[in-house]
């Protein structure tokens, strides 16, 4: 019976596009479209029918910082790829699709997609995939621009960050996050330390710990140092507790111990109990004989 509803569900799936280029995303039910020599995403996206029902997608690939597997999934089976729209968000499918062209023995990607949403020609929201995930496009346009480079790809991002919805600018810290480009770690690091509001300095923190290395944590400790907002504070006392335990763990008992805002030193301790680490399980008998 299992056997039977998969391939019932194969054979619902949407088919892959006809001709679809080689560099291209892969990309089901839907129109891709190439724009080759096209470096300015700016440029791009102004390009597209800007009317207020118009909703279309414009992406491209830049190296990733390390191996990504930014999918969506289905049931547990197997990772089938993900749809982009509806009702404006991306979910997970609900029937398995089609990979377009080989599937890689090993998962993962050293490359990812950058997607933007763009209504009625503004920015609406920013998607990171694997470069191996099949992307159901539900209809829509994806305008593919394959000579962007990581460079323009960092400055677009840094400029969604001054001038988009909140939502969107969650969504470019998050795809900075994914750039092997030392450019992008510069901008997390530029918005740790001062970004405009204090939502957009604690969610750099926050994806600063994904990157980890020296540079990372040192922001991370500048925060907890020099952030005028205790909620900032708290946030890179959160990424820490994100970081390989062996550079996180001493951190947070450091900060525990003896940093002088106590809704920080709180936080250290929680975030010390959840890692369940013998050392922080040694300095909370410590305290506990003091």
């Amino acid at each position: 019976m299992r056997r039977l509803v998969l391939a019932l569900l194969v054979v619902l799936a949407p088919a892959p596009i006809a001709g679809q280029a080689p560099d291209a995303p892969r990309i089901v039910n839907g129109t891709v479209e190439v724009r080759a020599g096209v470096r300015d995403i700016t440029a791009a996206i102004r390009s597209l029918p800007a009317g207020p029902a118009d909703v279309a997608w414009v992406g491209w690939s830049v190296p990733a910082e390390g191996r990504h597997e930014r999918c969506c999934w289905n049931d547990g089976v197997c990772c089938t790829g993900c749809r982009l729209e509806r009702d404006g968000t991306t979910t997970v499918s609900t029937a398995p699709i089609q990979a377009v062209g080989p599937i890689p023995i090993e998962p993962g990607t050293d490359r990812v997609i950058v997607l933007a949403r763009v209504v009625g020609g503004a920015v609406e929201r920013v998607r990171v995939y694997a470069s191996t995930c099949t992307l159901d496009a539900v209809g829509r346009t994806v305008a593919w621009l394959p000579a962007v480079t990581p460079d323009a790809s960092v400055a677009w991002l840094d400029g969604v960050l001054a001038s988009a919805s909140r939502r969107a600018a969650d969504d470019a810290l998050m795809a900075l996050a994914a750039h092997a480009a030392p450019q992008a770690l510069d901008r997390l690091i530029a918005q740790a330390r001062s970004g405009g509001t204090s939502h957009v300095r604690g969610q750099a923190l926050f994806w600063l710990s994904q990157r980890a290395g020296d540079r990372a944590v040192g922001a991370i400790t500048e925060a907890l140092d020099r952030d005028p907002d205790t909620d900032v504070k708290k946030r890179a006392v959160f990424a820490l507790s994100q970081l390989p335990k062996d550079e996180g763990v001493p951190r947070l008992i450091d900060i525990a111990r003896a940093h002088s805002n106590p809704a920080v030193r709180k936080q250290a301790f929680f975030w010390l109990g959840q890692s369940k680490d013998p050392r922080a399980i040694a300095f909370f008998a410590d305290v506990l004989k003091r």
